[in-house]
């Protein structure tokens, strides 16, 4: 068996074995990946030239595509790479920046969402503070500190799988690589010290999940106390695109982590992992404009 320090590739799973469907992949995954870029591409290009939509809100919208937008960019293209070419390989150096920048990602994006919870907290439920609490200054920190966090939280796990030792072959049970994935290969009890960290990792999102379950009662009670209907639909519109984004993103991510083991087969893991990867940055800038009358003028301009 080889050990972590002659590995030079490792091999990723194929979503098919014929050359048929595997072009069918590749032009599936095209299509979703076009789709992707071109949403989130629109409402970077609309936030940042409109200035009617330099607020909090879309500022933080912006970061949240920006972060959609390099995430499908990190495992789909070489997915469909993979399937045009005929080939599994996926190097060493290539695998190490996947898992670093899923991690990362996938952090600042889950930090990023808190924050918005925030936002639309203090935008319902303190009104009269919120220019105070939500200045320009106090969201580049917050989003900075999004990006930050998700930064750090890649380049620490990546670097603790990356030490262990490998000797149990090189093939990844994914089309992408990810730690519990390679933490298999292993062959040493060192692998426990990254679980460890992978455990306090759940515990700080699992922190962040209540702080939004918290923030989503306090709105929902705030907006039922609201007299007029016309003042409970505009603050319903202006929260229910992200509770379903927060509902997409977590969901599909507690699925694929936390489903018993008694469900658990290649195929089944292969779906749940495109609908967590895949699915929500392509159909976030759907969600966020599908309701919302400023973005819908604001991507006509566009």
């Amino acid at each position: 068996m080889p050990n972590s320090s002659s590995l030079n590739e490792f091999l990723l799973l194929t979503f098919a074995d014929t050359r048929e469907l595997q072009l069918l992949h590749f032009s599936l995954f095209l299509g979703i990946y076009l789709a992707a870029l071109l949403g989130n591409g629109l409402i970077i290009t609309a936030v940042a030239c409109d200035h009617h939509l330099h607020t909090p809100m879309y500022f933080f919208l912006l970061n949240l595509s920006l972060l959609d937008f390099a995430f499908i960019s990190t495992t789909v293209p070489k997915s469909m790479s993979n399937s045009l070419r005929d080939t599994r390989t996926i190097s060493y150096s290539g695998c190490a920046a996947q898992v670093f920048l899923v991690v990362f990602l996938l952090g600042g994006e889950y930090s990023l969402l808190t924050v918005m919870a925030y936002d639309r907290y203090v935008a319902i439920c303190r009104p009269l503070h919120y220019g105070t609490l939500m200045g320009s200054r106090a969201c580049v920190r917050m989003a900075a500190a999004a990006w930050v966090s998700g930064f750090l939280n890649g380049l620490v796990h990546t670097a603790n799988t990356f030490s262990i030792p490998l000797c149990q072959g090189n093939t990844v049970d994914q089309f992408f690589c990810e730690i519990p994935q390679i933490l298999k290969l292993s062959c040493s009890e060192s692998y426990l010290r990254e679980v460890g960290l992978l455990v306090v990792s759940a515990s700080l999102a699992f922190g962040c999940f209540v702080f939004i379950v918290l923030s989503y009662m306090q709105i929902f009670s705030a907006v039922l106390r609201i007299p007029s209907e016309q003042g409970r639909h505009k603050a319903f519109s202006m929260c229910l695109p992200h509770l379903a984004v927060v509902s997409l993103f977590l969901s599909t991510s507690f699925f694929a982590y936390l489903k018993p083991p008694s469900l658990s087969s290649p195929a089944l893991d292969l779906v749940v992992t495109v609908l967590y990867t895949v699915v929500p940055p392509a159909v976030n800038p759907l969600i966020y404009s599908m309701r919302n009358k400023e973005l819908k003028d604001a991507l006509r301009k566009v």
